[in-house]
């Protein structure tokens, strides 16, 4: 996980100013590891920043994003935005807890096994896995919401 420091530093780098806001939205990514919706870091920006626009925040996210130091996730419920897993930004995939939404790495690229046709140019790819955790199954078995799945989404 990246630190806000490591944050800050990515942003400077690449010549950003690093505004009183920016230094706030690194703190809070940096000192967390949980997925946030950009309504919610706009929530938590607003009761620092009054007349803070939506649009000024989700701007920020997405060149968060293009550096590397945020990742995007899309789920069912919209999009949402987390700390980079590491300083080293080698290319990964997730798998991700529907219920506590914790992630871990996939070092593994599938894209080498997809059958591209010759007329299309892949210039970027995402590839997340979606289930329960250990620790997150029993609680939804309980519920009735998980049963194994298998390869070729057989249950």
């Amino acid at each position: 996980m990246l630190s806000t420091e490591h944050i800050i530093e990515v942003m400077s780098a690449q010549g950003l100013r690093i505004t009183d806001q920016r230094k706030t939205l690194a703190k809070l990514f940096g000192e967390q590891s949980d997925f946030l919706s950009a309504k919610e870091v706009y929530d938590y920006m607003g009761k620092k920043y009054s007349g803070l626009s939506f649009d000024t925040v989700y701007r920020n996210l997405r060149v968060m994003e293009e550096l590397g130091v945020l990742e995007q996730i899309i789920f069912e419920d919209g999009a949402k935005f987390k700390v980079h897993c590491s300083e080293v930004q080698q290319h990964h995939h997730h798998m991700i807890c529907l219920q506590c939404q914790k992630t871990h790495p996939i070092e593994f690229c599938p894209m080498n096994l997809t059958d591209i046709p010759e007329h299309f140019q892949v210039v970027k790819h995402k590839f997340e896995v979606f289930g329960y955790c250990k620790d997150c199954q029993p609680l939804m078995k309980e519920e009735g919401k998980v049963g194994f799945v298998g390869a070729n989404g057989e249950r």
